[in-house]
């Protein structure tokens, strides 16, 4: 089943062809370049968003046969129909070209993007379909860089038309000195770039078609071509492990100044990391080295104490989390409510105002509002094969060390005695105890610690 991507309504119908058929190699790793994760998300699906935030009706993912992998990926949120094959791999150019069949019926505007490229977002790529808009045939997404190295070069006339891209390894002096690169995404009418491909040759070093040459295919043509030029930081691609952390740490310096923008409190924001979709309300407060992983929400005036993990949870208004406590997918955190240290929180509604405030595991079930749970409190959960569910009602009290095993519930303003194993449902307002009975030997620890003195004394 494939995802339901939300897109704009738009005048001319938009394409999006993601190259994603590299081999990655520099990467050193099993797992395809593209699917390794910035900010908890793979590479390729921010490709994907990006396309789709601009409103792309069809998206055509071109993978390689060395990674069946990303073709299950794209196919898994996209379709089949999503997936073309390019076999062998000939270049950026003969990668565009692969994806022709695929959009023989559409027409409308192309834009071609790449899937190691996570920070491109629709922001950076929308004045590229603007200059379409304004007239342009072709319109290039360029940057200025800070060290142009080997990057191509665009030769300008004036400040958007561009008159051709030279390789930096084919370049004059002159054009040495320029610091207007290509970043190689580029949006055109869906016809007239695979008109311009077909026409494109491997007279080159490397045997290859390179997308870049349709940019002089088209000058040649007196088609008009244009540049927009989006921040180096934008368009950095990921070709190695430490490419990826660095475009990691941007992501998160990026999303940080966003939520603390947005009211949220953060005293050491460099040591908070952050996903994707992580969405905390101004208001709230995160202290130091908290992790939040995909899918949470935390609600104004919550409170995430230092060294908490979060990952599918929502936090609601004024709870206090940590610190070091663990939120699990499925934790649902109520107003007010207190997680504690070393509490663990999994697929668990926690009500309003209720406490847990140390070193216990809740999985699966419920708390009702003003629930306490007690010290070392365990949900029983588990027994090897299947989970089940335990259910604290309002106002109970849970005494430390208590064990519930599911399914069991225990019902609004009952007590249970600190270290019980409890099998059965509570009534409400009952105590339930479930504990050896308590037997006193008057002098016995004396009587050992002599016997044992002399048994020592002995030897």
């Amino acid at each position: 089943m494939t995802d339901q991507l939300n897109r704009p309504q738009l005048a001319r119908a938009r394409a999006a062809v993601i190259l994603a058929a590299g081999k990655g190699e520099r990467m050193k790793s099993p797992n395809p370049k593209v699917l390794h994760a910035v900010g908890g998300r793979a590479m390729l699906d921010h490709a994907i968003d990006t396309a789709a935030a601009l409103g792309c009706e069809r998206i055509v993912v071109v993978v390689g046969t060395h990674a069946p992998a990303v073709s299950a990926h794209a196919a898994a949120r996209l379709g089949e129909d999503a997936i073309a094959v390019q076999d062998p791999p000939l270049g950026t150019g003969h990668a565009v070209l692969a994806a022709r069949e695929a959009l023989s019926d559409f027409v409308g505007d192309v834009v071609v993007t790449y899937a190691d490229v996570p920070l491109l977002g629709a922001d950076d790529v929308r004045p590229l379909f603007d200059l379409r808009q304004a007239g342009a045939d072709i319109a290039v997404l360029g940057f200025e860089a800070a060290e142009p190295g080997a990057y191509g070069r665009l030769v300008l006339e004036g400040e958007e038309e561009l008159k051709r891209i030279v390789e930096a390894k084919e370049a004059d002096p002159a054009e040495l000195e320029i610091t207007v690169c290509n970043s190689g995404v580029l949006v055109a009418d869906a016809g007239r770039l695979f008109e311009l491909l077909a026409q494109v040759r491997n007279d080159n070093a490397k045997g290859e078609y390179y997308l870049t040459d349709v940019v002089g295919l088209a000058t040649e043509a007196g088609l008009a071509v244009r540049v927009a030029l989006a921040g180096e930081d934008r368009v950095a691609g990921v070709n190695s492990q430490a490419e990826l952390a660095a475009i990691e740490a941007a992501f998160q310096d990026g999303r940080r100044a966003e939520l603390m923008t947005a009211g949220v409190t953060m005293p050491a924001p460099h040591t908070v990391h952050l996903a994707w979709d992580t969405a905390i309300a101004g208001g709230a407060v995160v202290e130091p080295y908290v992790v939040f992983g995909p899918g949470v929400s935390v609600e104004a005036g919550a409170v995430i104490r230092a060294f908490s993990h979060l990952e599918g949870a929502v936090v609601r208004p004024g709870a206090l989390i940590g610190p070091y406590a663990r939120l699990r997918p499925g934790a649902d955190i109520g107003e007010k409510a207190h997680i504690g240290n070393f509490v663990e929180v999994k697929k668990v509604k926690v009500g309003q105002g209720a406490k847990a405030n140390h070193l216990t595991y809740l999985g699966d079930g419920t708390v009702g509002a003003g629930a306490n749970i007690g010290a070392g409190v365990i949900f029983c959960n588990y027994d090897g094969f299947d989970k089940y569910d335990t259910h604290i009602g309002e106002g109970a009290f849970i005494g430390s060390d208590t064990a519930l095993v599911a399914p069991v519930s225990v019902g609004a303003g009952a007590y249970t005695g600190s270290g019980s194993v409890i099998t059965k449902d509570v009534a409400p307002d009952a105590l339930a105890l479930a504990r050896g009975q308590q037997v006193e030997k008057p002098g016995w620890a004396a009587a050992f610690r002599a016997r044992k003195l002399a048994e020592r004394a002995k030897r």
